[in-house]
């Protein structure tokens, strides 16, 4: 079974990205797998910050996965985004950095504050690799928490060659 991924992003200027995500799982020629935890329940732009910020925890709470599409705005964005990622830190949840500049590591200038110390695996925006995380970051993310591991993460060389990029 494939994760449930809950998308945390700018929805100002990064949103077509996060469309992307949604139209490569429609596309039958590409190997990607979303169960996008976004459907769960929907928010109206007219509701009150406490009613969003339910409905994210119930989207939150039956994810599997918090993929944070990091763009240039990201690491400012306080309201919602830093608070999505804070609840996921606290639910243990695993974390993939998506930098949308295509760096395959922790971009240091563009990744949020909170997550800079915290257990993630950082990799660019791209269909294959995302979805090998989302396949695999999950029950390395857990095993090293048990470990007591912290910090970034980043697939070796071999994982990018392995999967054509």
């Amino acid at each position: 079974m494939n994760p449930t991924c809950y998308v945390c992003f700018d929805g100002d200027n990064d949103i077509r990205y996060y469309r992307l995500m949604q139209a490569w799982d429609q596309n039958e020629k590409l190997d990607f797998t979303f169960v996008n935890a976004h459907d769960i329940t929907q928010s109206r732009d007219t509701s009150t910050e406490e009613t969003i910020k339910r409905s994210l925890r119930t989207r939150l709470k039956a994810s599997d996965v918090l993929i944070v599409l990091v763009g240039e705005n990201t690491r400012n964005l306080y309201k919602f985004v830093r608070w999505e990622m804070e609840v996921a830190i606290e639910m243990g949840l695993p974390i993939i950095v998506v930098n949308l500049d295509g760096k395959r590591s922790i971009n240091s200038t563009l990744c949020p504050p909170i997550l800079r110390d915290e257990l993630t695996i950082h990799v660019p925006f791209s269909h294959k690799i995302i979805d090998y995380a989302i396949k695999n970051w999950p029950s390395i993310a857990r095993r090293y928490k048990v470990e007591g591991k912290t910090g970034p993460y980043l697939y070796n060389n071999s994982v990018y060659i392995s999967l054509g990029l």
